[in-house]
């Protein structure tokens, strides 16, 4: 019990100034970095139940990316880019030379940025339910559900993020949220990269999957039958977590 409890707890947090906005991470563990990014309007905190076994061979950095959780809230428009790029700007401070990663939904989206911006930086990736590219305006159905007036409906935003301001913010930039990689730019990205999508995911078009699995170099698919966009999550996290760490440990 003590073990699990002492896993919880960071090994250092800060909130640091980045590219002029406040960003907070945790670390835990020890051994080579490992990032886990959350999904929009999620926090790092979606990841804690993960820590532990992750922590046991890796050192890792759960990151509440821009706009979320323990960072500040957005102060101008959203772009996937610009997150990457706050992240790239934070590693940079944080002195991480190779880093591996996984990143759920817009986690997995900035990584696919970050990989363009730094393309040496990632050795390999695990992306779930992301595949690069994605736009809002396909799907008006979450723009209408998804607001601040219907934030009680997403009972994670009061626990994930510093009160009204933050929630607000992000469901207002939830209408900018649109990002696109082109067969050119997936065929110059150099990690290895697992992307792992849950076959009832509604956010996501099999088309675009197809067309980014072939066009990456190097890439591995698992489609998970029967499981929506949390493909990590519920019923399958135990054997997610046995993959994922299988599939990170190649050298």
């Amino acid at each position: 019990m003590s073990t699990n409890i002492l896993s919880q707890t960071p090994k250092k947090s800060e909130s640091v100034s980045i590219n002029g906005k406040k960003l907070y991470y945790e670390i835990y563990g020890e051994g080579k970095p490992l990032l886990l990014l959350h999904g929009y309007t999620q926090s790092s905190k979606s990841w804690k139940p993960y820590v532990k076994e992750y922590s046991k061979e890796y050192e890792v950095y759960l990151i509440d990316l821009t706009g979320h959780g323990k960072s500040e809230p957005f102060k101008e428009d959203l772009s996937i880019k610009s997150v990457a790029q706050d992240l790239n700007s934070l590693i940079q401070y944080l002195q991480l030379k190779k880093i591996k990663a996984i990143g759920f939904s817009f986690g997995g989206d900035v990584l696919y940025q970050l990989t363009l911006i730094n393309p040496s930086l990632i050795k390999s990736m695990i992306t779930i339910g992301a595949v690069g590219t994605w736009t809002i305006n396909d799907f008006p159905e979450y723009l209408k559900a998804f607001t601040f007036e219907n934030r009680n409906n997403f009972p994670w935003l009061k626990t994930s993020h510093d009160g009204d301001e933050h929630i607000k913010a992000m469901m207002n930039q939830f209408k900018n949220y649109t990002i696109k990689v082109s067969d050119k730019e997936l065929q110059s990205i150099k990690p290895e990269i697992l992307i792992m999508i849950g076959d009832d995911d509604e956010g996501m078009d099999l088309e675009e999957v197809v067309r980014v699995k072939k066009n990456l170099p190097k890439s591995d698919l698992w489609i998970l039958p029967n499981i929506s966009h949390g493909a990590h999550e519920g019923e399958t996290k135990d054997e997610f977590i046995i993959k994922s760490k299988a599939f990170l440990s190649k050298k």
